[in-house]
């Protein structure tokens, strides 16, 4: 069996061609059973045929989209470390000194 990477809505999908049919459809690689209210269950029907797609489909893009909105705002922690280091405004040359003179007297102290 063959695969064959997919773009889809910038997504890369991998479909499967067991029969030389591209069917543009995810592999499965998690299969999941939940419960919904009547009222989620009936916006999933009704959603699935407007979007044209099945309703795992509608599913995914949710928890895409939920993921996606969970995540503005929040900073990067790498691009904070930078913006720090970049303003200098870390320990200052004589404090990060002292310090270590303290570690190596109590380290020294320690041994003894």
């Amino acid at each position: 069996m063959t695969s064959k990477p997919n773009s889809v809505r910038g997504a890369t999908l991998r479909s499967r061609k067991s029969d030389g049919i591209d069917n543009g459809m995810p592999d499965t690689v998690h299969r999941t059973t939940f419960a919904l209210d009547e009222v989620t269950a009936g916006h999933l029907q009704k959603l699935a045929p407007v979007w044209q797609a099945s309703q795992a489909e509608v599913i995914r893009r949710a928890v895409a989209k939920a993921a996606a909105d969970a995540m503005v705002g929040k900073p990067d922690p790498v691009v904070m470390l930078r913006k720090l280091h970049g303003a200098g405004q870390g320990l200052k040359t004589k404090a990060a000194h002292e310090y270590l003179a303290k570690v190596r007297a109590d380290r020294k102290r320690g041994r003894q």
